[in-house]
């Protein structure tokens, strides 16, 4: 069962020019290697939407809206007209419609969504990024188009929507999918895969500590989480490739009122079309 599960939801794999390129400059220089890595770890890859995405896309509402707090415009969608809304964001090289099948759901029981490209991701311009502007967006969303009843986020988005909550974000209810947990983990995983010494695990952590004046581990999704109050619904797949399930449960096990849905077989993105985790969100946010 394993073996077709990895077959089915293979993790992205790092083209061998990159993994040669982080070789042969880790001959060189540390420095440039983690100048080199750190560029990595913070450009996205912009995917074509696929066709399940282009009605969405075509009936959305769109803007482009400056955030003050990191100066860098986002595209934002606006999917129905009802006063009961939901922020849906997106992971990692994402797209504002990713979480369409979520959003023509809620849209059917009285519900409109907002939805947004993070800087670098989508529509949005810019190359890199990280955390913090997706919580900086998140913040300012509400302050232009909230407040909103409750909040869906997939991998990266779920992380940045528990820190948001952590910053203020006011919700009823947050519903997070396949959400990474701790910040050193995530980065010992990409040093990992571009096949570089441990020691840059460290070093690239320091890189960005240095050149934002932030803590890295202070954005881990269980950090977050001891500081939440609200009701939490946490899905996760025990067959996800890219974010490991035990992140599911250390989150579960830090929240004061999180209840733990896992999944088999769908992987990191086709949960996000399962009707069964569709309708237990649904089922969690209205109820």
């Amino acid at each position: 069962m394993t073996k077709k599960a990895g077959k089915a939801h293979q993790t992205l794999k790092i083209p061998k020019i990159i993994l040669l390129t982080g070789t042969f400059l880790s001959f060189i220089s540390t420095k440039l290697t983690v100048l080199f890595a750190a560029r990595l770890f913070t450009t996205p890859i912009k995917h074509k939407a696929p066709k399940r995405e282009i009605e969405m896309d075509a009936k959305s509402k769109q803007q482009s809206i400056c955030i003050p707090s990191i100066d860098k415009e986002i595209v934002v969608y606006h999917f129905g007209e009802s006063q009961k809304k939901i922020l849906l964001v997106h992971g990692w090289s994402g797209r504002g419609t990713q979480l369409v099948k979520f959003a023509e759901a809620l849209l059917k029981i009285g519900y409109s969504t907002i939805s947004f490209d993070a800087p670098a991701h989508g529509k949005s311009r810019g190359s890199t990024t990280l955390m913090p502007e997706f919580i900086a967006s998140i913040m300012e969303l509400e302050k232009q188009f909230g407040p909103f009843e409750a909040a869906i986020g997939h991998s990266l988005g779920g992380m940045s929507l528990l820190n948001a909550v952590k910053q203020g974000l006011n919700l009823k209810k947050l519903v997070i999918i396949g959400s990474g947990d701790i910040v050193q983990d995530i980065i010992n995983d990409f040093v990992k895969k571009l096949e570089l010494d441990a020691k840059y695990n460290d070093l690239l952590r320091e890189h960005f500590e240095n050149k934002h004046q932030l803590l890295m581990d202070s954005f881990s999704g269980y950090h977050a989480a001891r500081q939440t109050d609200i009701p939490v619904l946490v899905i996760h797949d025990e067959n996800d490739l890219e974010v490991p399930v035990y992140c599911a449960h250390h989150i579960h096990e830090n929240l004061k009122r999180g209840e733990l849905l896992l999944t088999q077989n769908l992987g990191h993105r086709k949960i996000l079309g399962d009707t069964k985790v569709i309708a237990k969100s649904l089922n969690f946010i209205t109820s």
